[in-house]
């Protein structure tokens, strides 16, 4: 085309070829969307007869667009009302919370808490999908009502016991209301504070904040504790009908600020799975930490002081640095001298310091301890409780003839001079290498001992299934088990006490942790005498024990060779920790050779739990048949010895010298009453009368025995396991 040309030129040849393609392009466009026009069509009208064969489906059982064949899930199925009451205040409001639940077509149960084992049941609402309310009174002095006494005893115990964990209760939801007097402002509900506590300390959810009734009219918040019920039984059928649509509601209704309210006092109301593995990350692997004596309370003060980092006059800065001198060395001159009484064992008066702190006497009373003068303890074993059921005895009723609920667990010295990585205190106590505290007399440990441990009874008159007979036989101590933490034989007066424990026709079980050879070979005869032996090897035994002592292992071998002289009962005592002390097989079989010991118990390790203080899991714990298997391998290496006892609810085994086994049948039990007779006539001949293991070994029962069907269980009691536990845990 021509540029000057104003006008297309049609009968061009590019002009025709670019109108040909034109229309041949409009072509195509019209014919792919006439087909798409069709499939819309076609697809309609499949779809419309898909809806006429098919019913249609109701809305709530429709997911995604399909329809599902499971039925409409289910968020509550039921409501359990617990209640505690002395003046059947609580009972009343059980019974009136019940009715407005059941108008939710709800299923109710009303439970006396005095009727209730949360030993059997509670760990139940973890899968039940119930709702658990907790309608718990308070005494003016702080106690619990008399009917939720064992209840808040054991939700109390259970709390700080690693047996149990922090997700011991989780899926469980419950809810507290608790009833006081604002008279008493000490104690104003603190039952319900402590139920509602320790519930959530053991992993259970709670669905609203605590309700708080005031018997007090003039303080109460709604004019009478009826009301205060009311106005809380009303927020908590609303947020029970939330629960039942699958709907959750903020308990504290998202108008306080994070720690002010009653759902956030305890910390966040959910937990984040992983949390513990993420608490291991910031945990330091202490297997090579260095041992160093110490109090169980170390305190640093400091004084507030100006920043070098203010501006100051030149002038004044050499002023300033002479004061910073003279505080330093002030602060050395201090030290040194603590540091001198310290190590003396004294106060800076120059007086013995006592061996429990305030801070040691803290905890260990939160973990169920009863304290006794300044260095000594007592506790009530958990297999005292369970034979007091009727639910078996410990594993030294099985291989010894103990009576579990006739025994003492205590200790005259809290310290000791290893710090194991199996502790059950997590190293809480003090350590050290010689008696330098306070000390107490014999006489007045031992009856503070038998009081507290009485005390501890008593609190079981009435708990469900406590049989009568076995609660007074529990009255009168018979046994003593020296191996409740610490090393009992640091006590400088064990002699004395051990012969007053024998004078008291008690019988006596002591632990020792073999870095006292002295102190083994000067040990009057016990009923029976241990030796821990947590290791073969002096870098295993370094490594599990983590001895104070640098002579740790010549003072180890020296203790099993004082061991061999004694003519009393004698035990070596293994723990076995997997992958780290199971592999010593032959070095096990020469340290038997060297104490020539009656009895070898062995033992998992039992895991109490996570701590800073140790590497210890879970993962080293050995299983029940891998310690059967350590057992045979090592009985094949020591002739003179084979098995003869099994715990199994303990994961333990005992072997035992072949001189035990007379005319085919094992004699590992022991004769108390005869023990007694000859510790007596021992005493009167002024130690010239001695006697043999021999003299006072009693018959094993059958069902004691390896091998036997009842795996160690006594067939006099009825066994109890508790649920969700895959591995043997449990200490002894």
């Amino acid at each position: 085309m021509d540029p000057s040309v104003d006008t297309w030129d049609l009968s061009s040849p590019l002009i025709s070829l670019w109108i040909n393609r034109f229309y041949i392009y409009l072509g195509f466009a019209v014919s792919i969307s006439l087909w798409i026009c069709l499939q819309i069509v076609i697809k309609t009208q499949d779809r419309n007869l898909q809806e006429k064969s098919v019913p249609k489906a109701p809305q709530d059982l429709m997911t995604n667009g399909y329809v599902s064949l499971q039925e409409k899930d289910i968020f509550v199925s039921g409501v359990k009302i617990f209640y505690g009451s002395q003046t059947g205040t609580a009972k009343g409001f059980a019974t009136v919370l019940a009715e407005a639940v059941m108008s939710l077509d709800l299923p109710v149960t009303i439970i006396n808490l005095k009727e209730y084992d949360p030993d059997d049941h509670l760990i139940e609402e973890v899968t039940s999908k119930n709702v658990c309310v907790f309608l718990v009174a308070t005494y003016t002095d702080g106690r619990p009502t008399e009917s939720a006494e064992w209840f808040c005893k054991w939700l109390e115990e259970a709390s700080s016991d690693f047996r149990f964990g922090k997700s011991y209760l989780k899926g469980m939801r419950y809810a507290v209301f608790g009833l006081g007097n604002s008279a008493y402002a000490s104690h104003f509900n603190k039952v319900g504070k402590n139920v509602d506590k320790w519930l959530w300390m053991l992993g259970a959810h709670r669905v609203m904040s605590r309700g708080e009734g005031d018997c007090d009219v003039v303080k109460s918040k709604h004019g009478s504790i009826e009301a205060d019920f009311r106005a809380w039984k009303t927020k908590f059928i609303s947020q029970l009908q939330a629960l039942q649509k699958g709907e959750r509601k903020k308990s504290c209704g998202g108008h306080c600020k994070k720690g002010k309210c009653e759902s956030h006092q305890h910390g966040s109301e959910e937990r984040e799975e992983g949390s513990h593995e993420q608490d291991e990350l910031h945990h330091k692997d202490t297997e090579e930490e260095e041992p160093f004596e110490s109090s169980s309370e170390e305190e640093f003060g400091g004084e507030d002081r100006q920043s070098l980092n203010s501006i100051v006059d030149v002038e004044d800065l050499g002023k300033i640095m002479d004061h910073v001198k003279k505080e330093k060395r002030e602060k050395e001159q201090q030290e040194e001298k603590s540091g001198l009484f310290r190590n003396m064992g004294r106060n800076e008066d120059g007086e013995r310091r006592a061996m429990i702190t305030p801070a040691l006497r803290e905890a260990l009373t939160k973990q169920g301890y009863q304290l006794i003068g300044s260095h000594s303890g007592v506790k009530l074993c958990r297999w005292t409780k369970s034979m007091l059921r009727g639910r078996g005895g410990c594993y030294k009723h099985t291989f010894y003839g103990i009576e579990s609920h006739r025994c003492m667990e205590t200790t005259p010295s809290l310290a000791c001079a290893n710090k194991c990585v199996f502790c059950w205190r997590h190293h809480t106590n003090p350590v050290g290498t010689e008696w330098r505290w306070k000390m107490d007399q014999p006489e007045m440990i031992l009856k503070e001992a038998v009081e507290n441990h009485q005390n501890m009874i008593k609190q079981f008159k009435g708990v469900p299934g406590v049989k009568a007979e076995r609660f007074e036989e529990g009255m009168t101590v018979k046994h003593c088990a020296l191996s409740l933490v610490g090393e009992p034989i640091m006590y400088p007066e064990i002699n004395r006490f051990l012969k007053l424990l024998h004078q008291c026709k008690i019988s006596s079980f002591l632990v020792t942790n073999a870095q006292f050879p002295a102190e083994i070979r000067n040990l009057k005869p016990v009923t029976q005498l241990y030796v821990s032996v947590d290791a073969s090897t002096k870098e295993s035994l370094k490594k599990i024990d983590r001895p104070l002592f640098k002579d740790f292992w010549q003072r180890f071998l020296d203790s099993l060779k004082a061991l061999a002289a004694k003519q009393q009962r004698t035990v070596y005592r293994l723990t076995l920790v997997k992958a780290w002390n199971v592999d010593e097989l032959q070095a096990y079989a020469q340290l038997v050779f060297l104490g020539n010991p009656d009895f070898i118990e062995v033992k998992g390790v039992t895991y109490c739990g996570e701590s800073s203080a140790s590497s210890l899991t879970m993962a080293h714990v050995p299983w029940h048949e891998e310690v059967v298997q350590f057992v045979r391998e090592l009985v094949d290496l020591i002739p003179d010895y084979e098995i003869a006892c099994e715990h199994e609810h303990s994961n333990c085994l005992l072997i035992a010298h072949k001189k035990f086994k007379i005319g085919g049948e094992w004699w590992t039990w022991i004769d108390y009453n005869r023990f007694q007779e000859l510790i007596q006539e021992y005493e009167d001949s002024g130690g010239s009368k001695t006697f043999s293991a021999k003299d006072y070994m009693a018959r094993t029962p059958h069902w004691a025995l390896f091998g036997a069907n009842e795996r160690g269980f006594d067939p006099k009691d009825t066994r109890h396991q508790r649920k969700n536990k895959s591995k043997a845990i449990s200490g002894c």
